[in-house]
């Protein structure tokens, strides 16, 4: 289990805790997507801003386990993500391209392991060429692949670092469901391969992982939709070329919560809010989230 490495074995071992304070164990942070999750906009020019709070209370080990101790921190985040959406039909699928740029505030006090440690800054960056987006009576679709690059300040000995040191491809792909002509009642399903590059100053190469979010919402009358969420994630492989006697568990978190939005049409502006708390999670800080998104139509 990697949190029991010292402070200096993490400087030398490759996956930092920064690595999984929110990601399973790649970039993508779990829970940031849940009602309609899988549903591509129509045409057009989009900005989201997503401000995040996740809450760690516990460290688990590869059993699942709390380790002994005081283990608390958070990590703050104001994520800024632009989509864009042509007129232009790919396979049958609307086109479009995204950018994503966090801005992350990151504090960790572990007891178990010895760590104190703050840090913020701008966090790596996320670029996808390829969104497509399928539209039908009843349900929606989306594939989309891109790249999280290695552009944050990283430092291994630092386990409150914003970078990762590493690049990774993420591959999308998911549906919405529609029980009822109005689309009043849907159930999303938003799946994320990430596949690891090496982290340069380590030689590691963290395992590939797979994270799942989904959501059933009701829209009311109002047009305040509300609904429950969750996200599960799986770390599939051990990382690679670990130091020997080394721990390497694989990380997984699994969580549910709620979430309510309400969308402006005349304004062209979104709200969306969300609770969610972890009930299970290994090898890695356990904790709960908080989650604002705003959208806006530009």
């Amino acid at each position: 289990m990697r949190y029991l490495l010292s402070a200096t074995a993490l400087a030398l071992g490759g996956c930092l805790l920064a690595d999984s304070a929110l990601a399973v164990n790649g970039h993508y942070v779990a829970g940031v997507e849940g009602l309609r999750a899988a549903t591509v906009p129509p045409p057009g020019t989009y900005y989201r801003a997503y401000l995040v709070h996740y809450r760690i209370d516990s460290l688990t080990d590869g059993r699942g386990d709390d380790l002994p101790g005081d283990n608390d921190g958070s990590v703050s985040a104001l994520v800024s993500r632009l989509v864009w959406i042509s007129d232009k039909r790919f396979l049958g699928a609307d086109y479009g391209a995204e950018a994503i740029v966090p801005l992350q505030r990151t504090s960790l006090d572990f007891d178990a392991v010895g760590i104190d440690d703050r840090d913020s800054g701008v966090g790596d960056i996320f670029l996808s060429p390829l969104v497509l987006g399928w539209h039908g009576h009843r349900w929606d679709a989306v594939f989309a692949a891109g790249e999280w690059f290695d552009t944050a300040d990283y430092d291994a000995g630092d386990p409150a670092t914003t970078g990762k040191g590493f690049r990774t491809t993420m591959l999308t792909l998911g549906g919405t469901l529609y029980f009822d002509a109005a689309k009043s009642w849907s159930f999303s399903a938003l799946s994320r391969y990430e596949i690891n590059g090496e982290q340069d100053t380590t030689g590691i190469t963290p395992g590939d992982s797979l994270t799942v979010e989904w959501g059933l919402g009701k829209r009311l009358a109002s047009g305040l939709e509300i609904g429950l969420v969750g996200y599960d994630a799986w770390q599939l492989e051990r990382d690679e070329d670990v130091p020997s006697g080394a721990p390497n568990d694989k990380a997984e978190q699994h969580a549910i919560g709620a979430e309510a939005g309400y969308f402006w049409p005349k304004a062209g502006l979104g709200l969306n809010a969300a609770y969610l708390n972890e009930y299970t999670a290994k090898d890695r800080p356990q904790g709960d989230m908080l989650r604002l998104t705003l959208t806006k139509v530009l």
